[in-house]
């Protein structure tokens, strides 16, 4: 195979193979309140609070966090995976938001409103 064609094969692997997509939330562990939220690619989510607790920095971090990081620190923030969703290969991007976003309506309800950011 040449490059050329093992390159095009690559992609078109990596568009059938969703990343891992699923329902998340963030504690801080010092108040309690939490923040749920879903992302098609909990990898980037766990990699924006990894960067953020390495370079001391918030800016990478849902607004919703940025007074309590502030004030408590990044370490006092702890991210669970709560479900993790399992497309199939040939779901689109609207389908899968619109998966995550019922996922995540659900997970919402299970928790105190007034611990919710």
């Amino acid at each position: 195979m040449t490059d050329r064609a093992d390159r095009r094969e690559q992609v078109r692997q990596y568009k059938r193979n969703h990343p891992e997509a699923g329902v998340y939330r963030i504690v801080n562990r010092r108040t309690g309140r939490m923040l749920v939220g879903s992302a098609a690619n909990l990898a980037s989510v766990h990699n924006r609070l990894a960067f953020a607790r390495s370079t001391g920095s918030t800016g990478a971090l849902d607004y919703r966090l940025l007074a309590d990081a502030r004030h408590d620190g990044l370490d006092v923030f702890e991210l669970e995976v709560l479900d993790i969703v399992q497309p199939p290969a040939e779901a689109t991007r609207e389908e899968i938001a619109a998966e995550l976003a019922t996922l995540e309506a659900l997970w919402r309800e299970r928790y105190d409103p007034l611990l919710l950011y």
